[in-house]
């Protein structure tokens, strides 16, 4: 009664057994169930013709069960009711993006104050914010000019975020991250 996909670039191939592609050994029994309950276990073409005279399709669901589970109902509304849930999910999912925000241990109060304004608008708009300060030159040397900026631009953003990772050297750059708190 129903096709199933193909395996082609970036889909998903379908591996649910419907009807005439559930095969097991002859006087091999399967569990069959309904939307009313158990029906009980009979051979694969007694189940198969229980399906057919409901007009309904014989889905396997269990293949690893002893005896294998399979079960009487419409495989098209099933598929169309599963997507939509996959749909549904995906709608609801937030991708969660990382915003750079780069700075130097010797910034200007007024290229500070933008700096800390993008930061907070990001935050508020739910993605996390990475620090970034590049030392260049003899500015390596004094790490801790880096380590205040970070530290005064984490307690003036305190109300809406927290700290994730504290400042920390990579390379010749120090970085922190901030969260929605």
């Amino acid at each position: 009664m129903t096709n199933q996909g193909r395996a082609s670039a970036g889909r998903v191939v379908d591996k649910t057994r419907v009807n005439e592609q559930i095969r097991y050994i002859k006087g091999k029994e399967i569990r069959v169930v309904a939307e009313e309950g158990q029906i009980g276990i009979m051979d694969v073409a007694a189940a198969l013709k229980l399906a057919e005279e409901r007009d309904l399709d014989l889905v396997e669901i269990s293949p690893q069960a002893d005896p294998p589970v399979c079960k009487i109902m419409d495989y098209r509304k099933f598929k169309f009711e599963e997507s939509k849930k996959l749909r549904k999910a995906k709608k609801r999912q937030t991708t969660l993006t990382l915003k750079e925000i780069r700075m130097r241990p010797s910034i200007d109060t007024h290229d500070y104050e933008f700096k800390k304004r993008n930061a907070r608008k990001f935050i508020e708009h739910g993605d996390k914010v990475k620090v970034t300060i590049r030392f260049r030159g003899r500015e390596f040397e004094r790490k801790e000019m880096g380590a205040s900026v970070l530290n005064k631009l984490a307690m003036e953003l305190v109300d809406i975020a927290k700290v994730e990772s504290e400042p920390k050297m990579e390379g010749r750059q120090m970085v922190m991250i901030l969260t929605a708190s």
